[in-house]
């Protein structure tokens, strides 16, 4: 299937947020993921399967000072 992340047409063969997080090598504590413009909650990256042609952003928390 073929979803949008940021902006970048990515290939995967399903799955779900977590498991989207972890193909591109991102920790999911450290980011917040907006799927199809509506903000998605952390509780939910595990249990939310992607579908063709969503568009997913993710947002990385960077600290500083």
């Amino acid at each position: 299937m073929q979803i949008l992340v940021n902006g970048e047409p990515t290939a995967m063969a399903g799955g779900t947020v977590t498991e989207l997080l972890r193909l591109l090598g991102i920790e999911p504590e450290r980011v917040a993921v907006e799927l199809n413009l509506e903000i998605l909650p952390k509780a939910r990256y595990g249990t939310t399967t992607l579908s063709d042609g969503d568009r997913i952003e993710i947002v990385h928390f960077v600290g500083g000072g």
